[in-house]
């Protein structure tokens, strides 16, 4: 099952170039073009395959493929939970459970998000490939978007930190922040002598986080979080730097497996223009159990 963009020829645009009518009335990159103008079904005009360079007629029917004939990235399909939020036939949403990684690296090859939804496309008849839009730590629940093909991911990522695109995180924090709301403004960097542990410092780059306390949890607080960039850890990281790292944050607070396993941290709204349609998507899940057992 392939994914097609298709566009009919009108008289007005009778006699310009196909790779003109792709880029311009169709939206595609030039990188999107070359990649699928050497695939046997890549370009069609009326069901045949054409050079970027023809000029068809008014009411001939142009169609590019978008989704992929092969799989190049490598993961291999391993069957797991999935937890569908959304799909059509460009993108796909999930409801990530919390200890999961999205991508496969060491130690993790065949127990992520990337392949087990290579193994959902295998088993539904999808052609795709993992195109993820942006990513989520691995002890992270929520939403996350996938593409399903490169144009899509290559649309969604542009819209990335602007007000097309937009991420509100859910923490559980140590203490209550005060103000209540506010705007963390404070550059970020490695941690020197660490593989994984990211700092507040000086020559870092620029990383801005807007909070607000939701409610007051006992010596806690619920807030809502978002990223007007996208740093690694940047939430956990801001939030230690105010005096207030997140409930469960090994690295940047106090770990206690008795509260919670990991950072308390989730994705809990997610909303963007499709990338085909343009219509705006909007989603929430609420807070996973083991957050919501920590106002108890």
């Amino acid at each position: 099952m392939s994914r097609r963009l298709e566009l009919t020829v009108t008289p007005e645009l009778a006699g310009v170039r196909v790779d003109t009518l792709l880029r311009k009335h169709l939206g595609l990159s030039g990188t999107v073009v070359r990649r699928v103008k050497w695939l046997e079904d890549g370009i069609l005009l009326d069901g045949v395959r054409v050079h970027t360079d023809f000029r068809p007629a008014a009411g001939q029917v142009l169609s590019a493929r978008l989704s992929d004939p092969e799989r190049n990235s490598g993961i291999i399909s391993a069957p797991g939970p999935l937890d569908i939020v959304y799909e059509d036939g460009d993108l796909i949403v999930l409801n990530k459970a919390p200890g999961v990684p999205v991508h496969p690296g060491p130690g993790h090859f065949d127990d992520t998000l990337g392949n087990f939804l290579m193994d959902y496309y295998e088993k539904t008849g999808q052609e795709g490939d993992f195109h993820p839009v942006h990513r989520l730590d691995r002890g992270t629940s929520g939403l996350l978007a996938a593409a399903k093909h490169p144009h899509a991911q290559e649309v969604l990522k542009k819209q990335l930190h602007t007000e097309g695109f937009r991420r509100v995180y859910l923490a559980v924090c140590e203490g209550v922040p005060d103000p209540p709301a506010g705007v963390i403004d404070a550059p970020l960097g490695p941690k020197p002598g660490s593989l994984m542990e990211q700092m507040v410092r000086p020559d870092g780059k620029p990383a801005r986080t807007r909070y607000g306390v939701l409610r007051r949890w006992g010596g806690r607080a619920l807030a809502s979080l978002e990223l007007e960039t996208g740093r690694t850890h940047q939430i956990r990281v801001h939030m230690a730097h105010i005096g207030h790292p997140l409930t469960g944050d090994f690295l940047y607070g106090t770990e206690d497996r008795e509260l919670i396993g990991r950072p308390a941290l989730h994705s809990g709204y997610l909303s963007f223009l499709h990338p085909i349609t343009k219509e705006r998507l909007q989603f929430s899940v609420p807070l996973p159990e083991d957050m919501a057992r920590l106002k108890l």
